[in-house]
């Protein structure tokens, strides 16, 4: 038989469009972690159907050019016994295949894992004591600043504007609104006097808390890009996006105790009778409803 040029050269894959489609995968994956989670699950999906497609590919040996049997020709070789299923050149590229892939997986997840993982936990939101609900008198505004976790120190110091709304269907209703402006995150400010001599400074089982009775009869500003807020926290002027974001509470043993944090979107009428429309808390700038909302990434959990 007449030797052609080029048929000492082993006969590779045809090119494939499945690397490519598996790169695509990857990142619409990556992406989607940070984007939204139908995002994540459709890179996944193209990623483990074209990474079978690839290694399809490459495990079945497919060759361009059809090779001649082994068993015809001149330099035929018998035929392999019946006992021997699977040529060693296959399971030799599974082999290498599957153990790859193990290997990525032990070097890759766990750094995937710390990298994003973190972030999605949900956080451990510490309770607050701010003393007896008899240092907060009725109808009467206070700027309560307060460490959130004294074990880390000042790094958690916050600041709360309160009002006792009195009692409500026989418990005690408080409005409790943070002083973090919902454009960027600024210090909001009260729109009134302070009155600083009536500072009190008060131990609790959370550390020093100081109370500064204030009077915001223009509601609340931001001094650094004129956002402007009514008492009740709802924007009326600026750049924010939403209302004030405001505090859970609880009275335990007649004392008044702060939980965790969340957005507002609006809020109809005042003091005890107001009627709150509440959202997971997010961060500065972002709106909480609408179609806007669905433009921003996933938030971790707060």
């Amino acid at each position: 038989m007449e030797e052609r040029p080029g048929d000492d050269r082993p006969q590779l894959p045809p090119p494939s469009l499945w690397p490519v489609g598996f790169a695509v995968g990857i990142v619409c994956l990556l992406v989607g972690l940070v984007v939204s989670w139908p995002a994540a699950a459709v890179g996944a999906g193209l990623t483990l159907v074209f990474g079978f497609l690839w290694a399809r590919d490459v495990t079945s040996g497919t060759s361009s050019v059809p090779a001649e049997p082994a068993h015809e020709g001149e330099a035929a070789v018998p035929e392999p016994e019946p006992g021997e299923r699977f040529p060693r050149n296959k399971f030799l590229e599974g082999a290498t295949l599957g153990l790859g892939a193990v290997i990525g997986g032990i070097v890759t997840l766990p750094a995937v894992g710390f990298a994003v993982l973190p972030g999605f936990v949900k956080q451990k939101q510490h309770e607050v004591d701010l003393g007896p609900i008899t240092d907060f008198e009725e109808g009467k505004w206070q700027i309560a600043t307060f460490m959130r976790d004294p074990a880390q120190g000042e790094i958690t110091r916050r600041t709360a504007f309160i009002r006792n709304n009195g009692d409500l269907d026989g418990k005690p209703s408080f409005t409790i609104i943070s002083n973090r402006c919902a454009h960027l995150g600024c210090p909001v400010q009260p729109g009134g006097p302070l009155f600083e001599r009536q500072k009190k400074e008060l131990k609790t089982t959370n550390g020093e808390v100081q109370l500064i009775p204030t009077l915001p009869a223009a509601g609340f500003i931001c001094p650094c890009h004129g956002g402007a807020y009514d008492q009740e926290g709802n924007r009326t002027a600026g750049p924010p996006v939403r209302g004030l974001d405001r505090y859970e509470f609880v009275i335990r043993n007649g004392r008044l105790v702060l939980g965790s944090t969340f957005s507002v979107a609006e809020v109809q009428g005042s003091g005890k009778t107001a009627r709150i429309k509440r959202y997971q808390l997010q961060g500065p700038g972002q709106p909480v409803d609408g179609i806007e909302s669905w433009m921003y990434p996933l938030q971790p959990p707060h």
